[in-house]
């Protein structure tokens, strides 16, 4: 049962883990973002508007295909 509790607790501290580093990540682009001239900003600033859930959500679907593929090979 301990065990039980300490690799759910484990997986729990990752995912706030990734999640912490992703919005890290997009951060420091927005940053970036801003030392670009008006006209390259909103370009720059797109992909900023995926959450962090979506991310990982499609980036599940990325590894799962690339399993799939790989598998059928």
């Amino acid at each position: 049962m301990k065990t039980l509790v300490a690799i759910c607790l484990l997986l729990c501290l990752t995912a706030c883990s990734n999640k912490a580093v992703y919005q890290d990540l997009q951060r420091n682009k927005r940053n970036e973002c801003l030392q670009l001239p008006p006209a390259e900003y909103d370009k720059c600033m797109q992909p900023m508007d995926i959450s962090y859930e979506e991310y990982e959500r499609q980036r599940q679907q990325v590894l799962k295909n690339k399993n799939h593929n790989s598998k059928e090979q």
